[in-house]
């Protein structure tokens, strides 16, 4: 029974992992959230709605192993940002081994596995070779493009102008971070059907002008598209999202939509998702 079953959550105040916390709880499962600063407001509320909190750091492998002591699976997502990110999910895999877990879920990146040149793609391949080696129960979702990261640029899009380096025709694959919850949320609960797996997940794919078209539908006004040069781009945004975005236009995602939504029929759409968030 899932209420037997406790679960370990890393990253539960921010965005994939609070998502994976709401669907694992509106499973049954029991939640276990480990945070960095168990006192910060964002913890604090988890525990009020009855959320067992650890406090630990995802780069002390004593704390990982205090975190996972008792509990029957994980869910591994560690900051991009932090610098560590592949030493912190590969110490996560390490304690999940000596825990002898039954169900690792790892997130990851789609595309990890296609030597993109991306740093923090690469380096999420590099946690899921160290996976594999260690021979762990895992299984590994691999999402694309958040819906939410459109909200970065709310200001402008308030303002009538969507602004990208992309060209206006180039499609991006897009998942809404709710769905990653959803998705890891079943590896959970049907883990003999998703171990061993690497999921590659999307939700839906536009092209530049059609998210600003459905941006101004949901404002109610105009918004364009305007395609910025790419040496503007990385000035504003540094070079390693330029590398990104550069990869967005000449390769990009691949993931099977259709396939995702045969495991979750309530997978949103671009437009399902606006319908949902304030702008």
């Amino acid at each position: 029974m899932a209420n037997d079953k406790l679960i370990l959550v890393t990253g539960a105040t921010g965005k994939q992992g609070g998502a994976v916390l709401r669907h694992l709880r509106a499973s049954g499962f029991p939640v276990r959230a480990f945070t960095r600063n168990p006192d910060k407001p964002e913890a604090r509320a988890l525990a009020g709605e009855g959320v067992e909190i650890v406090g630990g750091d995802l780069s002390d492998p004593e704390s990982i192993s205090r975190a996972l002591d008792g509990v029957w699976g994980a869910y591994s997502v560690q900051q991009s940002r932090s610098g560590s990110e592949a030493r912190q999910g590969k110490l996560m895999a390490d304690a999940a081994l000596r825990a002898k877990l039954s169900q690792f879920v790892y997130s990851s990146v789609s595309a990890a596995d296609r030597n993109t040149g991306i740093p923090h793609f690469q380096s999420k391949h590099e946690v899921e070779d160290h996976i594999r080696h260690l021979g762990i129960p895992c299984t590994i979702i691999r999402p694309v493009f958040f819906m939410e990261n459109w909200l970065m640029m709310k200001d402008s899009i308030q303002q009538g102008v969507l602004a990208q380096p992309l060209s206006p025709d180039r499609r991006l694959q897009m998942v809404a971070v709710d769905d990653i919850g959803a998705f890891v949320a079943l590896a959970f609960e049907h883990p003999d059907q998703w171990r061993g797996q690497a999921f590659d997940l999307a939700g839906d794919e536009l092209s530049m002008t059609d998210v600003a078209a459905q941006f101004g539908r949901k404002l109610g006004r105009e918004v364009r598209y305007q395609q910025v040069p790419w040496d503007e781009f990385e000035q504003r945004a540094g070079r390693e999202y330029t590398i990104m975005y550069r990869w967005f236009q000449d390769h990009g995602y691949n993931a099977d939509i259709a396939a995702a939504r045969r495991e979750y029929s309530k997978l949103h759409t671009f437009e399902q998702w606006l319908k949902e968030v304030p702008l």
